[in-house]
């Protein structure tokens, strides 16, 4: 089959395939303590799709940002990117450090637009979710704990946490918080482990991640949906008499986990549906190639998240290109079009020994 024609996008010719390693740090890199041979490299960038609004949509109400959780969304919203866009809309993303620099915990989630419908911000569920999975993780190790005490005689602090783990912990957040009367979102979490680069995920939904090698995509998670754009979803019912027949109510025990060995320079994206309705993997797998212009690391990882939001907005409103969700729909017998407007959230991480 014909590959569909792009957008017309300039793109200069920096876009070649090259060996790249990995040894500086900067402030957005994991650098690992001296036991740790691993070094992750982390980029993220984001935009909101243009406001649609609903018949009887109730006006959106925000988490207060003198909260914990505002703050923290603030906070996450502030890293410096060049994409213009001053929110996520209804998608979110975390990304920290884990416990004695053990490795990188990072997640995206996608808020279920169709709450819309019902006076609910699905934002907030989003937010809520990579906010406690944030909180989770970062006081927890990326793998088995270590004693740094020579003559082992304090207790080991902390504990091992795995994807799966703290999806679920930080969905039992989402549901214990009061600000969130209802909701639904997609979920991707990732662990990187700096000890020995094992990758860990666990992914509910039409989120996911891909992970590229020597300019190939070496694996890409499979979207996991009910039907055709419907996918898995965590969901908080509203504690009303009202019914939600149409809600998908999935557990954290639906996600898919995976694990995987990382080599030296290869390179993680996770991403919202934002990217995979309007991008093909060979297209990231090219945009993701090395910028010889940007120095250091962390210009690269973060050139490469800039220029696929970037891109995915672009293909968003090319109606003459033929987008991964028009080839979909049409296997469901629709017809849908050019690309599909949506939020994109992406972190693209580079590893090194």
């Amino acid at each position: 089959m014909r590959p569909p024609p792009r957008p017309h996008i300039r793109y200069p010719s920096r876009y070649h395939a090259r060996a790249f390693r990995f040894s500086s740090t900067s402030s957005s890199s994991s650098a690992p303590p001296p036991n740790n041979p691993y070094t992750f490299h982390i980029g993220a960038s984001f935009a909101a799709k243009p406001a649609v609004r609903f018949a009887g949509e109730k006006p959106k109400t925000p988490f207060p940002s003198d909260g914990i959780i505002g703050s923290w969304r603030n906070r996450m919203l502030g890293r410096p990117k060049a994409v213009h866009s001053r929110d996520a809309g209804e998608d979110f993303y975390f990304h920290v450090n884990m416990r004695a620099k053990s490795g990188v915990c990072l997640g995206v989630a996608d808020g279920v637009t169709g709450w819309l419908e019902s006076g609910v911000d699905p934002a907030l569920f989003s937010q809520c979710l990579m906010y406690h999975a944030h909180r989770y993780s970062r006081s927890a190790w990326a793998g088995a704990p270590v004693d740094d005490d020579a003559d082992g005689e304090h207790e080991v602090e902390g504990w091992e946490l795995t994807p799966y783990e703290c999806l679920d912990l930080a969905y039992g957040g989402v549901l214990r918080e009061k600000l969130v009367d209802a909701g639904s979102s997609t979920a991707c979490i990732i662990s990187l482990n700096a000890t020995n680069g094992l990758l860990r995920s666990a992914n509910l939904g039409d989120s996911g991640f891909s992970i590229l090698r020597d300019s190939s995509v070496l694996y890409t998670q499979p979207i996991q949906s009910h039907f055709f754009n419907c996918p898995k979803q965590l969901t908080k019912l509203p504690q009303t008499g009202r019914r939600f027949t149409r809600a998908c109510v999935d557990s954290p025990r639906a996600a898919e986990t995976y694990e995987t060995q990382l080599c030296d320079g290869d390179i993680v994206v996770a991403y919202t549906d934002g990217l995979t309705d309007n991008v093909f993997t060979y297209e990231m797998a090219e945009i993701c190639s090395p910028d010889p212009e940007l120095h250091t690391d962390a210009e690269q990882v973060q050139g490469m998240a800039d220029r696929l939001v970037t891109y995915a907005r672009d293909c968003m409103a090319a109606k003459s290109r033929v987008s991964p969700f028009e080839r979909e729909a049409a296997r469901e017998g629709m017809f849908f079009p050019g690309g599909k407007p949506d939020e994109c959230v992406f972190f693209v991480e580079l590893g090194s020994t």
